[in-house]
């Protein structure tokens, strides 16, 4: 019992040093590629659903795809410095699945759907705010507003909810590109496909689709928050970061392979054309494997109010992509309310 406990704290020592400063920066450094990875996945991701791909079906793909790469990877790489692992941190692992490989992008996608990848982006500041404060309420992180790092902190959660309030809510005059190609976030938008599975019972009841696509990129960044407070406890019991993206992606395929049995019909849904194969070659690999990995290892050595620091990056990079490859206008936000185009079912 006692040489375990001596093994168990060796192999904590070795995965839990005093981190240097090249190694913060290179986690820094880390972060802004995610963010980048996480913009083209928006523009991209964007463009299979204007053609009517099922989210469903691209988020099984996508899971699967990242899993069946990272799982290897996983174990060959972190056999022998690998925890046991007990059923405490399988159930923990089950619950960063659902929460930010399964829920979050899955209402990221609905979202993305009903709005657009500048829009969607705009919500991401939100996930710093939400962040810091679960991280302070369970105690992940202590805040101290008198020391140095307590007031940037609060001043970055500051900044990050303003440039989220401004982007959502004043759009003005184009700037660059052509209005007509660039729906209203505001209005109510008409599709002509059948509503997704998720929005046909929502949109029964007077709710408009741009609504539900708030709502959904809402749930997405708390999600994102609560999986980023979780994940970083986890990550001092089992320090081996590529395992623990590794088994949360494969309960996070679990239920989402249940979710596309029953989300689907038929087996055309599941045909896919060459540019939703790039796609979801994209998501998975990128935008999955590659990114929550990067995610995980930066969360070990910043933690999680400085991770989630990074997303408001998404707004800005979403923005120059989505204009570069989808053609979306970059508006002018205008300060006044009357300016805005509100629809008279918006309420205030």
């Amino acid at each position: 019992m006692g040489g375990d406990r001596r093994a168990a704290a060796a192999l904590q020592r070795h995965w839990c040093p005093s981190w240097s400063v090249s190694e913060r920066w290179r986690a820094h450094a880390g972060m802004v590629l995610v963010m980048l990875a996480y913009s083209g996945y928006h523009v991209l991701t964007k463009s299979v659903l204007n053609v009517g791909m099922n989210q469903v079906v691209f988020c099984v793909y996508r899971d699967l795809l990242a899993f069946a790469v990272l799982a290897p990877v996983a174990f060959l790489r972190e056999r022998r410095v690998r925890p046991p692992v007990t059923p405490q941190l399988l159930a923990s692992f089950a619950l960063l699945g659902f929460t930010g490989l399964y829920g979050n992008p899955l209402l990221f996608l609905v979202g993305l759907r009903y709005t657009n990848a500048s829009y969607a982006a705009a919500f991401q500041p939100s996930i710093p705010v939400l962040t810091f404060l679960l991280a302070a309420i369970v105690g992940v992180e202590a805040i101290n507003i008198f020391t140095k790092d307590g007031v940037l902190k609060v001043i970055g959660t500051v900044v990050c909810v303003s440039g989220a309030i401004l982007m959502a809510l004043y759009r003005g005059s184009s700037l660059i590109g052509l209005t007509r190609s660039m729906p209203n976030a505001w209005a109510s938008t008409s599709y002509p496909a059948a509503p997704n599975w998720l929005a046909s019972a929502v949109l029964e009841h007077g709710v408009e689709t741009w609504q539900l696509g708030v709502l959904c990129l809402v749930g997405n960044c708390l999600l994102v928050a609560v999986y980023l407070v979780i994940q970083a406890p986890v990550m001092k019991k089992y320090p081996a970061s590529l395992s623990v993206t590794a088994y949360s992606y494969f309960f996070a395929t679990i239920f989402m392979v249940l979710t596309g049995v029953s989300a689907t019909n038929g087996l055309h849904e599941w045909a896919l054309t060459k540019t939703e194969v790039i796609a979801v070659l994209y998501a998975g690999i990128v935008a999955s494997c590659l990114s929550y990995s990067i995610m995980t290892w930066a969360n070990k050595i910043l933690g999680p109010s400085l991770v989630a620091l990074y997303n408001p990056l998404q707004p800005a990079f979403s923005t120059v992509l989505s204009t570069i490859f989808l053609g979306d206008p970059v508006y002018i936000g205008r300060v006044v309310l009357g300016d805005l185009e509100l629809p008279s079912t918006l309420p205030l």
